[in-house]
């Protein structure tokens, strides 16, 4: 069993690490120069905490992301879960990870063939992931035994030689991180969407679990917890060396964003070579990722609506995701900034009151009144991404602290949890009941 749940640590955490893991963390580093550390606290808040309490609440409750949202109002639990699933699924995220995979990997060595190579490249790319997918019995094998080693090896390699080669002094500081670095850098840290697809990705660990034999509750907790501690370190110490070589490349005036800066260090310190190496790290990451979402989606899916079988999910999974990467990763990324504004606060919420159950009790009111005060600010936040600039409103909600942040749902969030636990403790009478004499 311990060997079990080695890979099956392993395997989560290359199913977190895709093209967003891997291009934040760089970007981060050089912008905050030598404001580093506390910015990139922040992004390991979002970008390993929050996960890894996702992956734990997920694992802790019967039904999973649906049971969640269901403590909200079981209409909720289900469209929040499509939503989240949709989002993380065909319509963005599996995509986004064929299209960075090409972009960034396997464009940096052949850049002839326009169109034609992207979509080439994509029915390849897809070909591979529903190879992987179609035994989810054998993923741990596949992804946490044969892929996660040959990424690591790759990123330990270029870690290795940049730690040797580079010096340990970072640049200066941008006007971003100059003021709050750690709020700069827990915002940052959304863009991953590690904390949503932790959300789906929990329950890819317990059936990992269940499938090697691990049948009650209790270790399949236990299992959880071991299989997160190793992601979360993992990812920990992964962002944080990349970070690190962003805030020490030299020659970082012109580059605008963590691609490049991968590209560039790769190129310093492996020269010619350098491109290869960045371009397997970018494929074996964006594949890891790309399989796990649509294990997670087929899995939701079936389990939703069990007429279908898994495998017709992961087909129409595959092909939705290969038809949407077609159309390039501009339009793709286009629709993310909405989608992560609006799903990340609300995910937040529900995943704290979930872990904090066992305190604070299951009261429906706690749940009802925290979410629909985050969903106002989320709602507010998303239209104001689409330039839509509501003035009345913002001096209606905006008096709360971090409003001018985008974290302006906290503090709401904070207080209708309180209430509406002091709401469900003292107001609402429990039933009754009478001993039989």
């Amino acid at each position: 069993m311990k060997n079990q749940v080695f890979f099956t640590g392993l395997m989560l955490f290359s199913l977190f690490f895709g093209a967003g893991n891997l291009i934040f963390p760089p970007l981060l580093g050089m912008e905050s120069g030598g404001n580093f550390a506390p910015a990139m606290a922040g992004f390991l808040i979002t970008g390993v905490l929050l996960p890894f309490v996702a992956v734990l609440a997920v694992a802790t409750v019967n039904g999973g992301l649906v049971s969640i949202g269901s403590r909200v109002h079981k209409i909720f639990g289900v469209a929040f879960a499509v939503v989240i699933y949709l989002s993380i699924g065909a319509f963005y995220a599996i995509p986004r990870a064929a299209n960075v995979a090409y972009e960034l990997g396997f464009h940096q060595f052949y850049t002839g063939g326009g169109q034609w190579t992207l979509v080439l490249f994509a029915a390849l790319f897809f070909g591979a992931s529903y190879y992987i997918c179609l035994n989810p019995k054998k993923l741990v094998q596949r992804v946490g035994q044969l892929l996660t080693p040959m990424l690591l090896i790759a990123l330990a390699i270029l870690f290795v030689r940049a730690f040797f080669l580079l010096d340990n002094s970072t640049g200066p500081v941008t006007e971003k991180y100059l003021h709050n670095p750690i709020v700069t850098g827990f915002i940052e840290g959304y863009f991953t969407m590690d904390a949503v697809a932790a959300l789906a990705f929990g329950i890819v660990v317990v059936n990992a679990l269940k499938d090697s034999g691990v049948k009650t509750k209790r270790e399949q907790l236990k299992g959880t917890m071991i299989a997160g501690i190793i992601a979360a370190a993992g990812l920990a110490a992964v962002y944080i060396s990349l970070g690190w070589i962003g805030a020490v490349m030299p020659g970082t005036a012109e580059l605008t964003n963590g691609a490049e800066i991968l590209t560039a260090a790769s190129q310093l310190l492996f020269g010619g070579t350098g491109s290869i190496l960045f371009s397997a790290i970018v494929i074996l990451a964006c594949l890891t990722t790309c399989v796990g979402l649509i294990n997670a989606s087929a899995s939701f899916f079936q389990g939703l609506y069990p007429k279908f079988s898994y495998k017709f999910y992961v087909r129409v999974l595959t092909v939705a995701g290969f038809a949407i990467s077609s159309l390039g990763l501009g339009i793709i990324l286009d629709i993310a900034v909405p989608i992560l504004v609006f799903i990340y606060p609300v995910a937040i919420v529900l995943m704290i009151l979930s872990m904090l159950q066992p305190v604070l009790g299951n009261g429906k009111t706690m749940y009802r009144v925290s979410v629909a005060l985050t969903v106002v600010y989320a709602v507010y936040d998303v239209l104001a991404s689409l330039g839509l600039h509501m003035d009345g409103v913002a001096q209606v909600i905006g008096f709360v602290p971090f409003f001018d942040l985008g974290l302006g749902w906290v503090i709401p969030a904070i207080i209708g949890a309180l209430a509406g636990y002091a709401w469900d403790k003292f107001f609402i009478r429990k039933p009754v009941q009478v001993q039989e004499q």
